[in-house]
Order: C-alpha cells, then sequence, then structure tokens
C-alpha cells in the first residue's frame, strides 16, 4: 500500500503560520508551574485547619476540620502535611477542672444561648468566663452543627476584644481557643476580619506558654483558609514573633503547632518585605527532625517557599537543605517521601546549577527504588518529572542518569503503568531521547523504547507528542549515523519503527491541528521512510530481504536486559 501523504489543502497558509519548534525544557517546567497552581486551587477549598478538643476528662470525642485530599493523590489523609498534631496544648494551669458532660450537655447548652450571649457581654468577669467556656465547649465538637448559630449572636467581636485582656490570662486563653475552633470552620475569614489577628499576634509574646501556643495554633486555621485570611496574618507581623517560638527545650505538642502554622504561613506568594533567610534558618533545622508531623510540614514549607518565593530555590539551595533532603528520599513513610520529592522536583525544575545541585548530591541512585517499588502514583510521578528535568540537561547528566540503572523501570513504568505515569515517564524517556548521543540512543533503545515512544504518538497532550517526535528524531539520526558505519542500506531504528506499528501512529499525526507537529511529522516520514512512499520505488527491498533485514537489526539494536523491557514485546 502507498505510503505517500496525502495532499494537505492551504499548504502556503500552513507554512506561513509555521511556529518554531517548542522549547522541551522551558515546557516541561511550565507544565510543572501549571501543576502546582493546580494544587494551591485545590488546597485553597479545604485546607491545613483544625480544632481544638477537650482536655482529656471531658468524654467530648475529638474532632478535626477536613483535610485536602488534592494534596498527596493516592497518599493516606494521615499524611503530617494533611493531618494535625495528635497531642492538644495542654490547659492552662489555672484553668478550673473540666467537668463530665453528658451526651445531652451540648444540645441543653445551646438551648440556652441567649443567656450565654447575655454573659458575655456582660460586665463580670466570672460571667464572661463561664460564658466562653460553653462557647469553647460547644465548638470543641466538630459534629455539633452551632458555629453558625454561634456567628450569627454576634459575638465574635466581644471574644476578639477578651484576647487583650491581659489581667485575666484564663479569659484571654478561653477566647482565643474559641476563635481557633471558628477559624477551622468555613468561617475562618469572619475571625479574621473581627480585629482577632493583630490581638494573637500579640498574645505571641506573652509570659504563659499555653496562650502563646493556643494564638499559634489559631493564626495557623487563620492562615491555612483563603490567601486573604493569609495576607491579613502576614500583614500583621506574625512571622517574626512565630520563629521566636522555636526555641530549645520546646516542648513537642508546641513545636509540631509551631511548625504547622509556619507552613501554613508559607504556602502561596510570600509578600517581598518577608524574609526568608530566617524562616529557611529554622525549616533547614527541623528536616532533621525524627517526628513525622514536624518533619512532613517541613518539607511543606520547604515545597511552598520554592513556588512562592521570589528565587526561592536558590534560596532553599543556600539554606544547605539539599543533602538531608535527598537523604530523606529513604524515609520509610510515604507521607513523607510526597513533600520531599515535591520539593526536589521544584529544584529540578530550575536552572543547569540548581539541577546540578541534585545530581552532585546523589540523587539519581535514591529515585531508581521509587519507581521501581509498589510506592504511590504520586511519588513516582514526581520521580519521573525528576529524571526527565536531569535529562533535559547536558549529555553528562544524562549518562548519570543511565549510570544509576533508573531507564529499565522507566521504561517499565511506560509500558504498563497507569496513564498518567506514563506520561510522565514518556517525558522523562523522551527528554533523554532527544539530547543523547548515539551510543546514549543505543542504550535507551537496547532496554526497550522504542514500541512504548511510538505509543505515545496516540496521547492528546501536544507538548509531550512533541518531544517524543523529537526524541524519536534524534534515535532515528543515530539509526541513520549507524547504519553508514556499518554499510548497510536499512536504518535499523527506522525498520523497527515500522514493524512496531509506529509509522502508521506518525501517518496518523499528519492530521493532527498543529502545525509544529505536522512539520516535524513531514520530515521524518521524508527522511527516513521516503523509500515506503512508492510501490514503485526501484530501491524498495523485496518483502524477503526487508524481513531478514528487521530481524536482525531488532536482535543487534535492541538486546534487553530483562524479559519486560524487549522492543520486540507488544505492551
Amino acid at each position: 500500500m502507498p505510503r505517500a501523504p496525502p495532499p494537505r489543502p492551504s499548504e502556503d497558509a500552513r507554512l506561513a503560520a509555521y511556529k518554531p519548534g517548542v522549547d522541551v525544557a522551558r515546557s516541561r517546567r511550565r507544565r510543572e508551574d501549571r501543576l502546582l497552581a493546580v494544587r494551591r486551587s485545590n488546597r485553597d477549598a479545604g485546607l491545613f485547619k483544625r480544632r481544638r478538643d477537650e482536655p482529656t476528662p471531658t468524654p467530648i470525642p475529638p474532632a478535626r476540620a477536613a483535610t485536602p485530599s488534592s494534596q498527596a493523590d493516592d497518599v493516606p489523609t494521615t499524611t503530617t502535611a494533611t493531618s494535625p498534631p495528635s497531642s492538644a496544648p495542654s490547659s492552662p494551669p489555672s484553668s478550673p477542672p473540666a467537668e463530665s458532660v453528658p451526651p445531652t450537655a451540648a444540645d441543653s447548652e445551646l438551648e440556652g444561648l441567649s443567656e450565654m450571649v447575655e454573659k458575655v457581654w456582660s460586665d463580670d468577669t466570672t460571667s464572661q468566663l463561664e460564658a466562653t467556656i460553653q462557647f469553647r465547649r460547644l465548638l470543641s465538637d466538630e459534629k455539633n452543627p452551632t458555629v453558625i448559630k454561634i456567628i450569627r449572636a454576634d459575638v465574635l467581636p466581644r471574644f476578639s476584644d477578651f484576647l487583650s485582656r491581659h489581667e485575666h490570662p484564663q479569659l484571654q486563653m478561653e477566647a482565643a481557643w474559641v476563635l481557633t475552633n471558628i477559624a477551622a470552620s468555613d468561617y475562618t475569614l469572619l475571625v479574621a476580619e473581627c480585629g482577632a489577628v493583630p490581638r494573637l499576634v500579640e498574645l505571641l509574646e506573652s509570659a504563659n506558654a499555653n496562650i502563646r501556643h493556643q494564638a499559634i495554633w489559631a493564626l495557623g486555621n487563620i492562615a491555612a483558609d483563603v490567601p486573604t485570611c493569609r495576607e491579613i496574618v502576614l500583614d500583621h507581623g506574625a512571622v517574626t514573633p512565630l520563629l521566636a517560638q522555636f526555641r530549645e527545650g520546646m516542648k513537642v505538642p508546641v513545636l509540631r503547632t509551631a511548625t504547622w502554622a509556619l507552613s501554613n504561613l508559607c504556602f502561596g506568594k510570600l509578600p517581598a518585605e518577608v524574609q526568608v533567610k530566617p524562616i529557611l534558618d529554622i525549616i533547614s533545622q527541623l528536616i532533621h527532625s525524627v517526628d513525622e508531623k514536624i518533619l512532613g510540614d517541613a518539607c511543606w514549607a520547604l515545597c511552598y517557599i520554592c513556588d512562592g518565593v521570589s528565587d526561592g530555590i536558590q534560596h532553599v539551595l543556600d539554606a544547605g537543605a539539599c543533602p538531608q533532603l535527598v537523604n530523606l528520599l529513604m524515609h520509610a513513610s510515604a507521607n513523607i517521601l510526597l513533600p520531599v520529592i515535591m520539593v526536589l522536583a521544584r529544584i529540578s525544575s530550575g536552572d543547569d546549577a540548581q539541577v546540578q545541585v541534585l545530581v552532585e548530591n546523589d540523587i539519581l541512585n535514591y529515585l531508581a527504588p521509587l519507581l521501581a517499588r509498589n510506592y504511590p502514583k504520586s511519588i513516582k510521578k514526581q520521580a519521573c518529572l525528576i529524571v526527565s528535568n536531569i535529562s533535559t540537561g547536558s549529555k553528562d547528566n544524562f549518562q548519570a542518569v543511565i549510570d544509576a540503572d533508573v531507564i529499565s523501570p522507566l521504561i517499565f513504568l511506560l509500558k504498563t503503568s497507569e496513564k498518567d505515569i506514563k506520561e510522565e515517564a514518556a517525558w522523562a524517556i523522551s527528554n533523554a531521547a532527544s539530547g543523547g548521543s548515539n551510543d546514549q540512543i543505543q542504550y535507551l533503545v537496547s532496554r526497550g523504547c522504542l514500541e512504548p515512544l511510538c505509543n505515545v504518538l496516540t496521547y492528546q497532550d501536544a507538548d509531550l507528542v512533541y518531544a517524543c517526535l523529537e526524541g524519536l528524531q534524534n534515535i532515528l539520526q543515530a539509526g541513520a549515523v549507524g547504519k553508514q558505519g556499518q554499510g548497510s542500506t536499512v536504518n535499523p531504528y527506522a525498520q523497527f519503527i515500522l514493524e512496531c506499528g509506529g509509522l502508521d501512529k506518525l501517518e496518523d499525526l499528519q492530521e493532527v491541528d498543529n502545525d509544529a507537529i505536522y512539520k516535524l511529522v513531514m520530515k521524518l516520514l521524508e527522511g527516513y521512510w521516503d523509500e515506503e512512499v512508492s510501490d514503485d520505488d526501484p530501491n524498495l527491498p523485496t518483502s524477503n530481504d526487508s524481513a531478514e533485514t528487521v530481524e536482525t537489526a531488532s536482535e543487534d539494536a535492541a538486546q534487553p536486559t530483562e524479559p519486560s523491557a524487549s522492543p520486540n514485546e507488544s505492551e
């Protein structure tokens, strides 16, 4: 059957509108930026907010605000980044012992809401404290839908006022607790706008450790909401007094809460006036913690700084965080691996010098096990992305990828995994093939990359398809050089692409409405399969000769290291 490409209308117009080829590295990095933007928008829908539970003697069950699932794909929701510290701050020493509350106490107290409101607005401190404790008890149970009724009672400004009653620390504590739990609901913005934020920031310098802890908790919930709330907290200068909380001998529950709150403040674009170095000085110590909750939140904070600060990647590298982050790739918990590998993926999207820091810290030898073993797909996708960005650099970097034995698990994922992982693996293999030397290309082909790479040509992602075409172009060029060196008349790689059905996929791409893809496809078809376009071509080999040549080329050019990597094996 003739393989001449069908005539295309308005060829002059097509050529006039022709755009230069896609810069693969820039396109890849833009793609990572879009992914992080999606994560930001998803995260704004339900962030790391949490309620403070009743003290232990009280039988009210602990409750926490919902945590987002978008942050970790298929990682369990017990992820450090999305799960608050399990230990609530202890009650202040001056607090009266908690009373035993029967199961119907919440309902009975709710019926007396008007009386509670009257007490809150009274001039009697004892009545104010009593009513505030009652409000706190109601709000400590997430299943008790009283928040909206409390909001409508218009008591938030009163609780905000109580934060300034320094002569009554217990009242300050209870008011901060109430505001903390309201901020864990869907009404966070009301807390941020009722005047509580500057008073909570002031409480970070309180002499009472329990009040400081509660203020951290409340500010963390407020910062975890929409960007407007976080900006309010930042505008009132919360970062500096929050960093002052990290001190030697700090109790683990307080350290967990402070790290979590700091992570929430780092999310999004930080204002130019916020100094990043002091934050990174603290976080670079926290990533050495043995506590998974602290460790996970600290790593998320690094991820946010990479994305939300001008030159954030360089700031993280200058803080000396890279060696420890690479070491954490051996951590046993997937809940830690996800934020760690996301930070490293963000670094890999930086410039060549920043990527080189990852290579020099031996990251590739840590990635091979992550690709080969049964880790969540979110982790595997980020590992593929890192390999892709490293491979986009110099031939020396690509050789480092080969030496780390990363190619075989990548090709296995490209053949057998779910579509979204296949796409990430395809980016890595395509970028590697686009810039590899002839010997490196031969290694790629020997591991069985051609057939699964041809299958990528059917994907809908135009950038990925174009990158794949560039990889195939480099592979075919290497095959042409090898053909000349061996005195052969057949390009073994072109012949195998024909045999595995890749040529049909290339021909189908002629109809894709993308000028760059069409132009490159035509270049490949005319440059490597010109003898296939006409059955009358006198130079076209006979069917017997062709079959013999294909068999020989396949054996010489594609020797697999394992059965699953064979280029002659169908996916």
